[in-house]
């Protein structure tokens, strides 16, 4: 009847791709893109440009939501997230990942 638990830091990546690629899919064709990333495992990668307690956002385009994040990370320091794409949020204009892991 419920579905077990998702770990996403060990589930197979269905895409890879940096952040532009993922903003620009979902800007273009938003229910195209969240037909195709919608609740799927991926890995994006970009610039940090903003870091808080327990997320991190991606070229200012993409929120990547941890369990725990590594306190060594910089702004402006290169990184590849994968998480699992959440949906876009039109207010902020960010798409949301949760359950990140760095991958790099």
């Amino acid at each position: 009847m419920y579905p077990d638990h998702r770990s996403i830091s060990e589930e197979t990546v269905s895409y890879t791709l940096d952040a532009e690629s993922l903003f620009n899919e979902f800007t273009e064709d938003s229910q195209q893109a969240e037909l195709k990333y919608l609740d799927q495992t991926i890995i994006v990668s970009g610039v940090i440009t903003s870091i808080n307690a327990n997320s991190v956002t991606i070229s200012n385009k993409i929120y990547g939501q941890f369990e725990t994040l590594n306190s060594d990370l910089k702004v402006n320091d290169s990184i590849a997230v994968k998480g699992r794409c959440i949906g876009y949020d039109d207010l902020l204009e960010e798409i949301k990942l949760d359950q990140c892991s760095i991958i790099k």
